[in-house]
């Protein structure tokens, strides 16, 4: 069994995360596209997408795979295997786990036989999920060292907040239980990470199913049913040890990663409401903190539902040689490039206007900006606009390449974008400048799901075949 480097026998993924970096470029990307919440009544699908420039395909949908019910939301996804398992020669990254947020049905697609053309391989029906763990609204899949896919979840079978784990047997899929040990549950789920040299896990929140699913509601920030707490798990024992409140300036923790060096006992989390970045990082005396270290500063805005807007930060990643973090204002439209060589003290050193609700021609006037002139140039490719904003990222393995998309969740997809929702998602990439930093569209390559046989669809995460930098977790 050859790696990803075409070595044999050493199980999937890479050594060290540099060693990621040399990987072959990659040629398939692997996309949910989400029906659910739509004007299409039709179940939500995996996109297969030709990126090989020397392909007759490049920039195509190559392949569709229904899924078999509608109205799942299937939404963020992970590997059954990773460079968690590097050296282990009885694991394979063929299977893509995929978690719906409505349903909390869980599709195990197979992707070795035929990376082109990948297939169901098994169903985790809700019911088995429920029944075996009391947990709903899967959110996070990371594959683990031991063969395991863990899943975070963030409510209970009625849809009210609670953070917990699923998960699945690595070769059967069957539900094996809850990771967590009893009554270890959080307030909030979401996001999660671990980073076993230190014996931690650090999970972030969302908010209440209830609320969420139906919409946003200020109002449900102030009768707490949004997040502001980081928590740390002890990884061998499987409770928490500690509750980082991050305040106001913190409200709504998503995405969080460590640094990919495994001895790293720091990194980032990108907060959506309050529009900032923390770094969260272990003191010398064991416990953990948190500090804000980006601040992305609202808007004075006319003609959109409140007087200032957010930026929204909905994704964030970072580079495999930990240089830069990246993240995406779903709302402004932008994304941003900060280099992290002072860990503390980020340094911005790229940025590109995408679309967003602050571009010019759109129905919103800015009447106070603290960072910008002037509103920016609404973007068009093949004569369409880019509806919605700058959402999920994913970076080749060797860090010049950006892939986004411009959805976020339906049910917000057709609150703050009506057009997105109506006309649907694109895939984008931007060029990035590895060396001093800098932000490029490339024209060239570009995916409009608002053109799919079926009807207008919002694309959502990415991944690779050979794994990525949001993906894969060194031991």
């Amino acid at each position: 069994m050859a790696d990803e480097k075409g070595g044999c026998c050493t199980g999937p993924g890479y050594a060290t995360p540099l060693d990621a970096m040399k990987g072959p470029r990659e040629k398939l990307l692997y996309i949910p596209c989400i029906y659910t919440n739509t004007a299409t009544k039709k179940s939500d699908y995996l996109a297969t997408i030709d990126c090989d420039p020397d392909s007759k395909d490049y920039g195509k949908v190559i392949h569709r795979l229904s899924m078999p019910y509608a109205e799942d939301e299937i939404h963020h996804t992970g590997w059954n295997a990773c460079s968690s398992c590097f050296g282990d020669a009885g694991k394979k990254r063929n299977k893509l786990i995929m978690p719906s947020l409505a349903s909390t049905r869980v599709y195990v697609i197979e992707t070795g036989t035929n990376p082109k053309e990948p297939s169901i391989h098994k169903v985790v029906e809700p019911d088995d999920i429920i029944k075996k763990t009391g947990l709903a609204i899967p959110h996070t899949s990371h594959c683990l060292a031991n063969g395991q896919v863990m899943i975070s979840t963030m409510g209970d079978p009625e849809g009210k907040a609670k953070g917990g784990f699923v998960l699945l047997d690595g070769e059967s899929f069957e539900v094996a239980g809850n990771w967590e040990k009893s009554h270890s549950s959080v307030p909030f789920g979401y996001d999660f990470w671990y980073q076993p040299r230190h014996n931690v896990m650090l999970s972030s929140e969302w908010g209440e199913p209830n609320c969420f699913l139906k919409g946003f509601n200020p109002a449900d920030v102030q009768n707490g049913k949004y997040g502001r707490h980081l928590h740390v798990w002890d990884w061998k024992e499987r409770k928490v040890i500690q509750d980082i409140d991050l305040g106001e300036e913190g409200l709504i923790p998503l995405e969080l990663r460590f640094l990919h060096d495994p001895n790293a006992t720091e990194g980032y989390v990108g907060i959506a409401l309050s529009s900032n970045v923390f770094r969260f990082y272990k003191n010398d005396d064991g416990k953990w903190s948190a500090e804000k270290v980006i601040d992305v500063p609202n808007k004075k805005v006319e003609g959109w539902a409140l007087p200032e807007m957010p930026g929204l930060i909905t994704d964030i990643l970072i580079s495999l040689d930990d240089k830069f973090v990246y993240f995406s204002n779903w709302l402004h439209g932008d994304i941003r490039q900060y280099d992290i060589s002072d860990r503390r003290n980020p340094k911005l050193v790229g940025q590109i206007f995408l679309a967003g609700s602050v571009c010019k021609g759109g129905p919103v006037t800015v009447t106070e900006d603290k960072e910008l002139k002037e509103q920016p140039e609404a973007v068009e490719l093949n004569g369409r606009r880019i509806e919605g904003g700058p959402q999920m990222l994913q970076l080749s393995l060797d860090g010049k390449r950006l892939y986004v998309t411009t959805s976020l969740f339906s049910t917000w997809d057709k609150q703050f974008y009506p057009n997105l929702a109506k006309n649907g998602s694109m895939l984008l990439q931007v060029d990035v400048d590895t060396d001093k930093g800098g932000l490029t569209l490339n024209k060239n390559f570009f995916v409009d799901f608002g053109q799919e046989p079926d009807g207008p669809s919002l694309a959502h995460e990415v991944r690779y075949p050979g794994g990525d930098c949001t993906s894969d977790i060194w031991l």
